[in-house]
């Protein structure tokens, strides 16, 4: 099983792991079985036949290419992330760098609409890409979360799906752009974006056909995650994981940067309204697996893990 190590991680050249891949127009039953078993063994997926197209998926990388193609100049009008923007090498109030830049958007259409005139020479356009994009893969969450809910045996088959679809959901959406190494004279990998777990409930990750992506096994060794550009990459959040009574396992992951090619990633973060009552559905609490995690709101956790490095043990913070 894939955990969360609580010392940091060692390194390594370990052989790609091949994550287990879903077919979303499988039997339903079937599907929300592997789902859950991928969740518990793993703490990532990829979904296949996921029903986002090929157009919206396109437009948004075209616009995602083409922001950070620009002149640095010019995308420093759109920052400094504070923490929505552009970000450059500095991730967060911390301390954290990475080689990395990056967009972080809220998923709120006036929020999107209103930044984009920093981001864009035409920000209808831009705007639209992002709102298309956003409400496809919000749609493929849901989905995903539905799965989750009837394969837990969650009486209530909405229970997860309904906290990203309430109007005040406090969603994030994020474009990442790693150079290749050889802009800086060398063709070795650095680190993109350090090692951490997801604070919201899962996230959905798309990327270019470039690896980069690496996720962290029992015992601290670190495995590149294949790169397949007809997928998405599922992965649980700890919010989740303390929602499912710690049945799905939150997973360390980092991203690398490539020592010749550019690696561009979109990542939608699903999360509940900052103020919604969370807590482990009855169903999930038996004799055999007592309650672990108290209650608690998403305001209250993010405002806690945002005060940490990327890298600290946070989920844990819930524990009853």
């Amino acid at each position: 099983m894939v955990v969360a190590p609580p010392n940091p991680a060692r390194s390594g050249k370990p052989e790609p792991i091949e994550l287990p891949v879903i077919n979303l127009s499988a039997d339903r039953s079937e599907v929300s079985k592997l789902i859950v078993k991928a969740c518990e063994q793993y703490g990532f997926f990829k979904a296949v036949h996921h029903g986002v197209s090929d157009d919206v998926i396109a437009a948004m990388e075209e616009e995602g290419l083409g922001f950070f193609t620009k002149p640095v100049c010019e995308k420093q009008r759109a920052g400094p992330a504070g923490p929505f923007g552009y970000g450059i090498k500095s991730i967060g109030v911390n301390g954290d760098s990475g080689e990395v830049e990056y967009l972080l958007l809220h998923t709120n259409p006036s929020s999107i609409s209103q930044l984009s005139h920093t981001i864009s020479d035409d920000p209808k356009k831009f705007s639209s890409a992002v709102s298309g994009y956003i409400e496809a893969v919000k749609r493929l969450a849901c989905e995903i979360l539905d799965l989750m809910a009837e394969g837990l045996g969650v009486h209530d088959p909405s229970l997860l799906s309904n906290m990203i679809r309430d109007v005040d959901s406090d969603s994030m959406f994020r474009l990442n752009h790693y150079p290749p190494s050889s802009y800086r004279a060398t063709t070795t990998t650095e680190i993109g974006f350090g090692e951490h777990t997801d604070p919201q409930m899962l996230t959905i990750l798309r990327s270019n056909d470039v690896g980069g992506l690496q996720i962290c096994v029992a015992g601290g060794t670190w495995v590149p995650v294949t790169p397949d550009p007809t997928a998405f990459c599922i992965n649980v959040g700890d919010v989740l994981q303390a929602m499912t009574n710690g049945r799905f396992m939150s997973v360390r992951h980092r991203a690398l940067t490539n020592g010749y090619k550019y690696r561009m990633s979109m990542a939608y973060f699903g999360a509940p309204p900052p103020h919604a009552w969370l807590s482990v559905p009855p169903e999930l609490v038996t004799p055999h697996r007592p309650l672990l995690y108290r209650p608690f709101t998403w305001a209250e956790y993010k405002k806690v893990s945002y005060s940490l490095r990327l890298g600290d043990s946070r989920v844990q913070l819930l524990l009853k």
